[in-house]
């Protein structure tokens, strides 16, 4: 039976830690010529119909470390792009290739994309979810010693599909997060239903980033206008004020904390130059850990 990652409650935390081994394997043999090929003569259809430079680079890089093939398909160059049926694409490309990777808007497209293949689908992103950089990112955090079960999380800025995933993953692992955001920006109230069934971890709405931050672990951010939002953006650059990411909230946060952000950033914004640079910044870490996470969950996809 094939399995799909549409979103972090896909995964139980089991599979989570596996694959954040396996990813810091893959990591140690680095690009080696003798590193194993476990996909070879696999092929990866990868479909964007958002623009991607880290999804796009890592997963293409990451078939090819794995002996694999992948393929990049945008609105321009398929059909999907002159209104064919998500589901007929999902069907022909199920018969061409061993897995696909499907960046968009919607997450019911993605859903309906992965309930007509037949072979394993991967979210790259779309409106809802982001569960690839959250499992970079919680590599990223098992790498600077963050104990995975018990650190605490603390999101600033907008309830979007990143932070969503959060809050999938901190009730999946057990951890805390504190989500810091305006009224009217919170994560979506069904995501943090459907994850607080599993009733472990603690997920907490505050609007003051200085409550969120107070003895963090990790102090997490992300552009507080996403892609698709930009006619919003004047609306929500007010909304925001107050949520950078700057040197006095990282004080509020454990003496060992790390500072990540899932890229790109709008330095000024949502995080400071001084902080994304700065020795608490573990943003390029994440951003690499990314091809070596998607390694092995392609890895465990493709050979299930």
């Amino acid at each position: 039976m094939k399995r799909d990652l549409l979103r972090i409650l896909d995964l139980s935390d089991r599979e989570i830690l596996s694959l954040i081994r396996s990813g810091r394997t893959w990591k140690r043999r680095g690009g080696s010529r003798r590193a194993p090929r476990p996909l070879a003569g696999k092929s990866l259809a990868m479909i964007f119909l958002k623009a991607s430079t880290r999804t796009r680079v890592s997963f293409e890089v990451a078939m090819t470390r794995l002996g694999g093939h992948a393929l990049f398909l945008s609105p321009l160059d398929t059909q999907i792009g002159r209104g064919e049926p998500v589901r007929d694409t999902a069907r022909v490309l199920s018969r061409y290739t061993d897995a696909v990777m499907i960046r968009t808007f919607g997450h019911e497209t993605a859903m309906e994309f992965a309930a007509a293949a037949t072979v394993p689908v991967i979210n790259g992103l779309t409106d809802g979810h982001h569960p690839c950089q959250i499992l970079a990112d919680l590599m990223t955090a098992a790498e600077r010693g963050k104990d995975l079960r018990k650190m605490r999380v603390a999101f600033i800025g907008d309830g979007n599909n990143v932070a969503n995933s959060w809050v999938e993953a901190a009730h999946v692992l057990g951890f805390d997060l504190r989500v810091a955001c305006p009224k009217g920006y919170e994560p979506d109230p069904a995501v943090r239903k459907d994850a607080g069934r599993i009733g472990r971890g603690e997920v907490r709405i505050v609007r003051d980033p200085a409550e969120a931050a107070r003895g963090a672990d990790v102090l997490y951010t992300d552009v507080w206008t996403s892609m698709g939002q930009e006619a919003e953006g004047r609306k929500r650059l007010a909304a925001f004020q107050g949520y950078c990411v700057d040197a006095a909230l990282l004080r509020r946060a454990h003496p060992g904390a790390i500072v990540m952000h899932c890229l790109p950033a709008h330095r000024g914004e949502e995080i400071t130059e001084a902080v994304l640079e700065g020795p608490n910044s573990a943003v390029f870490d994440e951003a690499e850990n990314r091809l070596h996470i998607q390694m092995a969950l392609l890895e465990k996809l493709i050979k299930h």
